[in-house]
């Protein structure tokens, strides 16, 4: 019997007090379908941890909620143009 092992991810970036999301609640980031996403991406314009951020998101394929202040679309988009 083979069992995977599966590398917990590094949120490093986020522990540390530079980043906004840690000091703010989940909802801001993790909105109910079809609510705004304008604060989480207001707050993400301030965060220095903004490119660790959505660098993570980007190569761990993060598919739901705003990080590095893109919403799931924007991110789509932009993995898209990037190819």
């Amino acid at each position: 019997m083979h069992i995977d092992t599966i590398t917990p991810a590094d949120f490093a970036w986020q522990a540390q007090a530079q980043a906004l999301c840690a000091q703010t609640g989940a909802d801001f980031f993790f909105p109910e379908p079809g609510s705004s996403v304008r604060e989480a991406k207001r707050i993400c314009g301030m965060c220095e941890m903004r490119p660790a951020c959505l660098e993570y998101a980007l190569e761990n394929d993060e598919r739901f909620g705003v990080w590095g202040g893109l919403s799931e679309k924007e991110r789509l988009e932009l993995r898209r143009t990037t190819r």
